[in-house]
């Protein structure tokens, strides 16, 4: 429990976090979070240093204290679990304890990896919680890179008012992505002089930056497609050139 609270008051502490941090939507049934950052890396580097959470996931948000206790099995039926090491005042020969976060339940190597879970205070909560995160090659006026992308769908029956718990989680995801993104290496923003010249990165709909969920009362033939038709989409090759 107490972990938990630290989870929950370590977000509502004003933490600075990525602009593209944000609550997407949220009612009485739940709420969906999405943060986006870009790495100046190809996303083979940024999936596979995702995928160490040891590396970079804060060591206040853990339930041992501590990182280096986090592993995480990147294939179906994967665990994103933590290793809670033998108290110092145990009696001899005690079996560790351990935590699961999330469960892999979709893998595609440098491209997408979908985990279900309710993470920190939601885990004691009868919710459902699913983050899809998509590793997206850009190239931009400041360089070529990776688009990371971190979409949490969470919903059920919880104790929190939404409005409140759902700020929380924002912004703790928010701090671990951008603690992946400093140690990957962020992609900086152009210099001052070249957006005066026009060159600017347009804004992105947020239907780019996701896996698409279709309103299924709108669309009923694409609320059906599978994931793989999905991801499909989002990372449509490019056409061969028509022979000359």
């Amino acid at each position: 429990m107490r972990k938990c609270l630290v989870f929950l008051a370590a977000g509502l502490s004003g933490l600075a976090v990525p602009a593209s941090a944000e609550v997407v939507q949220k009612n009485e049934a739940g709420f969906v979070i999405r943060v986006i950052g870009e790495v100046a890396a190809a996303p083979a580097v940024a999936w596979n240093t995702f995928v160490s959470p040891a590396k970079w996931w804060s060591n206040a948000h853990t339930f041992s204290g501590e990182a280096v206790n986090l592993t995480l099995d990147p294939s179906a039926n994967g665990c994103f679990c933590e290793k809670l090491p033998v108290p110092k005042d145990a009696p001899v020969s005690p079996r560790p304890g351990s935590v699961m976060h999330m469960r892999v339940l979709y893998a595609e190597p440098y491209r997408a990896l979908r985990m279900t879970g309710g993470l920190g205070p939601l885990q004691s909560e009868a919710v459902t919680g699913t983050i899809t995160v998509t590793f997206k090659p850009v190239d931009m006026p400041n360089g070529k890179g990776t688009r990371i992308l971190w979409e949490y769908v969470v919903g059920g029956y919880m104790r929190y008012k939404s409005d409140t718990i759902s700020v929380a989680v924002d912004k703790v995801l928010a701090e671990q992505l951008a603690s992946l993104v400093k140690l990957v290496g962020p992609l900086q923003a152009p210099a001052p002089e070249a957006a005066s010249e026009g060159i600017v990165e347009a804004e992105i709909p947020s239907g780019e930056n996701s896996v698409p969920a279709p309103d299924p009362t709108l669309d009923e033939a694409a609320a059906g497609e599978s994931v793989k038709a999905a991801l499909d989409k989002m990372f449509k090759k490019k056409e061969d050139a028509p022979p000359r």
